[in-house]
């Protein structure tokens, strides 16, 4: 059985989320998680709406010999529906994207793009070069969760989110 502390704080997380929709277009929501963040993911989308309106792409720190099973646990918990990315993938609405192991992944122009990391095992920041791209290519539509992760990754790919949204709010007034 969960702690309601931590129900609690899902609960509201996704509250959150669901608040942060932009009037035009769909928002796309990274999920920046370690190797252990299962549980923590299947909370957040155990609360979550099928129809919101929103895409979630899941960037999961992984042994690049993991076998890449995320996408059936994650299905049990939602009810939208959830896909491990390959490449050249158009984002949609109501759908969950989970990153493949020993990947790397950018958006580009609403479509998820794949590649080889660049960077050796232990230094792989792909949460913080997912949020980066998500923040350049879909302004103030992007929104960035870090819900567990390694060292510091997805703390610079948090703050492009941000100076991305703050610029657009700057913009509009």
């Amino acid at each position: 059985m969960k702690p309601a502390s931590t129900t609690k704080k899902t609960k509201a997380l996704v509250q959150t989320v669901r608040t942060q929709r932009p009037s035009h277009g769909f928002p796309i929501v990274g999920i920046g998680a370690s190797a252990g963040g299962l549980e923590a993911l299947e909370q957040f989308f155990e609360n979550m709406p099928k129809e919101n309106g929103m895409a979630f792409v899941v960037i999961q720190h992984l042994d690049p010999n993991h076998v890449g099973i995320m996408p059936e646990l994650l299905q049990r918990t939602t009810k939208m529906k959830v896909v491990q990315v390959t490449d050249h993938l158009k984002v949609q609405p109501n759908h969950v994207y989970v990153i493949p192991p020993n990947k790397s992944m950018s958006l580009l122009k609403g479509s998820l793009f794949l590649f080889e990391p660049i960077e050796q095992r232990g230094l792989r920041l792909p949460i913080d070069h997912f949020f980066q791209s998500l923040a350049e290519d879909q302004q103030e539509k992007s929104i960035g969760i870090v819900l567990s992760g390694m060292g510091s990754d997805g703390s610079l790919g948090l703050k492009a989110i941000k100076e991305k949204k703050a610029l657009y709010w700057c913009k509009t007034l």
